[in-house]
């Protein structure tokens, strides 16, 4: 693009939360990768969670990073299926300003290469909330790497083009501010 300056990457900050009424610390897989992924992008994590998959619950936690003025993204694996306890897609949905349709149109897609038809019983879903950046996953690790590096990678990242989600996530506030 002549005319235009080089752009630099952006590190974002992060949120990671793990929808689950079992894992630990200990057997979190997929929310270690995310964790482990945006840090090797060159993001920052600001805060990882593990909560059950409770539609009060979780909006609870996501409704307060949305209103943290330096949490710019947050990454939600698990609670997307089909199953009676999954609720993550019910929980979000009424939070979101602009949903993201694209997301979970294209992580199913890329994910059909990887797993076929099952890839229907996904119902993945991004959506902008306060400027906030909410990307939602399946639970399993491979689903979580399908979205890392299908779609998150690039679009986290300020310097991809033609467009990313950098321009429409709210600019970082610092951490201490004075309040007179």
């Amino acid at each position: 693009m002549a005319g235009h300056a080089e752009q630099t990457f952006e590190p974002l900050n992060i949120a990671v939360l793990t929808v689950s009424d079992t894992r630990t610390s200990d057997n979190d897989t997929s929310g270690a990768y995310l964790v482990d992924a945006l840090q090797h992008a060159g993001h920052r994590l600001m805060e990882k969670l593990i909560a059950p998959d409770d539609v009060y619950q979780l909006r609870a936690v996501i409704s307060r990073w949305i209103a943290e003025p330096q949490i710019q993204v947050v990454l939600v694996t698990g609670g997307t299926g089909f199953t009676d306890r999954d609720s993550t897609p019910e929980a979000l949905l009424p939070l979101f300003d602009k949903t993201v349709e694209g997301f979970g149109e294209l992580f199913r897609h890329i994910s059909f290469g990887e797993i076929g038809s099952s890839t229907v019983q996904s119902r993945a879903l991004a959506g902008l909330a306060n400027h906030t950046l909410i990307c939602c996953m399946p639970g399993s690790t491979g689903a979580c790497r399908t979205a890392w590096e299908g779609i998150l990678l690039q679009q986290l990242d300020s310097r991809h083009r033609p467009c990313n989600f950098v321009p429409h996530i709210r600019a970082a506030q610092p951490a201490c501010e004075s309040r007179e």
